[in-house]
């Protein structure tokens, strides 16, 4: 089994009804606008692609240091895929996909 404290917070341990649409939808929606049709595309207008891609990456972890070090360090990884999904599509809708699916893999790897 995947599922550990150190990997594992209580929403995705023992997820409730709330917590499932929170992770599924909500945030995933609300991050990713902040993040990616916010952040990123501000620093592409400023900088080049490269230091967009890491620095909203980068940002994106510094927002899970809520649910400690290790969720941080972890999630600057699927940033970089929904980074790389942004700077070639340009829709932070599919981001927003992008990020509940992987939330969907986290809930299922934990909870069960």
């Amino acid at each position: 089994m995947f599922a550990s404290s150190a990997l594992c917070g209580p929403a995705l341990l023992s997820p409730d009804p709330a917590a499932v649409f929170r992770l599924l939808l909500a945030v995933p929606l609300l991050e990713e606008w902040i993040v990616r049709a916010g952040l990123h595309q501000w620093l592409l207008q400023r900088t080049s692609p490269l230091p967009a891609w890491l620095g909203s990456a980068a940002a994106f972890s510094a927002l899970h240091l809520g649910s400690g070090l290790t969720a941080a360090l972890l999630v600057f990884w699927p940033a970089l895929l929904f980074g790389a999904a942004y700077q070639r599509w340009r829709d932070w809708r599919l981001c927003a996909l992008l990020h509940g699916l992987c939330n969907a893999f986290a809930i299922s790897a934990c909870a069960f």
